[in-house]
């Protein structure tokens, strides 16, 4: 196969692998604490032909090289972990991360996921959980007889109980934190997994050390961008087609020297 055809071949793979990207990103613009991604390019190795610098004769050298290049290939997807914007929905159970922290989540196997999904809902026996019934942690039950819950912005949580005038504390949340979050490991359901990449976990109480606060009523939105996310799109749909193109330009220019050689 001619290398021109087999480099563009590499820039259509590429540029596929960036549309997904893409039309993720845009699958969920809903979706509550979604962050979006991006794809990560580079070039792959090169054919040195001509060293730059070799000796040509006596004491010249090449001032440059000869070096060509075999495509590019996406070697990571990023997550972009930019603050989505507040949305308000007045529901008690509803958090909301001002910062970079992350709720925990005890998971069946007995690991702990993160999310900044704060959509919290009440199991039948009191106890907060996510949408999926996984337990927020550190644990949080809700008594019975509780008449409203305030979670206060250092994750203070608080109840006042039927009979009973003051409000009483049940527990206190607690946020983790990465020193590279864009490491942590996609799992679906709006959760992350903790790697090498990520480093490890560090617990903190809101408002301390960049975690963040609590705003409760309000949940985060998704930080895609649709309109910069239609603008990336054009611009793959172009790139794609240019790589089309340079495998037509090819093939023609080989079907020329098939018939008149």
């Amino acid at each position: 196969m001619d290398a021109s055809m087999w480099v563009a071949k590499t820039g259509l793979d590429a540029q596929q692998t960036r549309m997904t990207v893409i039309s993720n990103n845009l699958a969920n613009v809903n979706t509550t604490g979604y962050k979006r991604d991006r794809a990560v390019f580079e070039d792959l190795l090169y054919q040195n032909v001509r060293q730059a610098g070799g000796q040509t004769g006596g004491d010249q050298r090449a001032p440059t090289g000869m070096m060509l290049g075999t495509g590019t290939r996406v070697v990571s997807t990023e997550k972009i972990h930019a603050q989505g914007n507040l949305i308000t929905t007045n529901n008690a159970l509803d958090i909301a991360v001002s910062g970079e922290g992350f709720f925990q989540i005890l998971q069946s196997d007995g690991t702990i996921a993160y999310t900044r999904d704060g959509s919290f809902k009440l199991s039948p026996t009191g106890q907060v959980v996510t949408a999926n019934g996984a337990l927020l942690q550190p644990a949080l039950q809700i008594p019975q007889n509780a008449q409203s819950v305030t979670i206060g912005q250092d994750g203070t949580v608080s109840v006042k109980v039927a009979g009973t005038v003051d409000q009483t504390t049940i527990g206190t949340l607690q946020l983790a934190r990465f020193v590279n979050p864009a490491g942590l490991e996609s799992m679906g359901q709006n959760l992350y997994r903790a790697n090498a990449a990520s480093g490890a976990v560090q617990q903190f109480r809101p408002g301390l050390n960049g975690t963040g606060l609590l705003v409760q009523g309000a949940l985060e939105a998704s930080n895609v961008n649709v309109v910069e996310e239609m603008v990336n799109m054009i611009e793959t749909q172009r790139a794609y087609e240019v790589n089309s193109k340079a495998i037509s330009a090819a093939d023609q220019m080989l079907k020329f020297i098939n018939q008149n050689l």
